[in-house]
């Protein structure tokens, strides 16, 4: 048996739009199992996914060796669909990776990140579920771009998963088609700093920044109201450093982890619809582990 673990991430960080992101530890799973004669898709998502070849894993794996052969393969996730946590993003390099060891195609991590943006679009949630901790990155249409984005490890992401889903094209649709060129260089400048503040593990300075941004945020409050409401909850204890995850409407806040407990506190105090959970940084990225028989 071969397995595969892929972790969630959390894109955008902020003003980091399609460019910034951060592994943490909620992990989709795939097991694959014996060769069959069609593709046998055990997983326990909604009834209307598909179990056979259809499923979105194996179509992504055929997108990268036709002629794979079918197998037995069984799919977990502890990701929540379009919340704006990679869970697309986790399940495309599940097949990516799944048609690399079947086929034996020895594809680098480069070359699978290449191939992982272009069906994605672009590389925030793909480059670090695949490379693990915080990536920045940039596609240009032919090369992928990456470098780490150091996120200190002394923190907590404290995130609030909404009871409802919001689709990234619903989401895609609400931005902006432009920004003016005085905009722009603010919102550039912010995400520049950002960057360095991080490595220079200033997180005072990137908290603030963090919350700046210039890009997607405002464009979508009307579709997560529950933003400004977490981010006013997180100033009262002084915490700053709450942003929309991804596409939304999952909203994360980078906490210090002596201020964990007290915002989630206040969360939880507020009864908002959905749920709060604490979630680590990973590290690792993608994983293969393989099971002698």
């Amino acid at each position: 048996m071969i397995t595969i673990t892929v972790p969630a991430t959390s894109a955008n960080i902020g003003p980091g739009f399609d460019s910034l992101g951060v592994a943490l530890q909620l992990y989709l799973t795939l097991e694959i199992h014996e060769e069959t004669t069609t593709w046998l898709v055990d997983h326990d998502f909604e009834n209307d996914m598909p179990h056979d070849e259809r499923h979105f894993i194996v179509q992504t794996a055929l997108s990268l060796s036709p002629t794979l052969k079918p197998h037995h393969i069984i799919v977990t996730s502890d990701i929540p669909l379009a919340r704006g946590l990679g869970s697309s993003s986790s399940a495309l390099l599940a097949g990516l990776a799944m048609a690399n060891v079947l086929s034996q195609l020895n594809l680098s991590h480069d070359e699978l990140l290449h191939q992982a943006t272009i069906l994605e679009g672009h590389p925030d949630n793909v480059a670090p579920a695949l490379l693990g901790g915080g990536v920045a990155a940039y596609y240009d249409g032919a090369r992928v771009f990456h470098a780490p984005l150091k996120v200190p490890k002394d923190v907590d992401f404290v995130t609030f998963i909404p009871s409802y889903e919001l689709l990234t094209s619903a989401a895609r649709s609400a931005l902006p088609h432009s920004l003016s060129f005085q905009e722009s260089v603010a919102a550039s400048a912010i995400s520049n700093t950002l960057v360095a503040a991080l490595n220079a593990n200033d997180l005072t300075t990137a908290s603030a920044l963090i919350e700046q941004d210039h890009f997607h945020e405002n464009a979508r409050a009307t579709l997560v109201p529950h933003l400004a409401i977490i981010r006013q909850i997180a100033h009262k204890l002084n915490i700053v450093g709450t942003y929309l995850s991804g596409a939304g409407p999952t909203v994360m806040t980078i906490v210090p982890k002596d201020q964990t407990d007290s915002l989630v506190s206040a969360l939880l105090a507020e009864n908002l619809p959905g749920r709060v959970k604490i979630l680590k940084q990973d590290l690792t990225g993608l994983k293969i582990m393989k099971e002698e028989k």
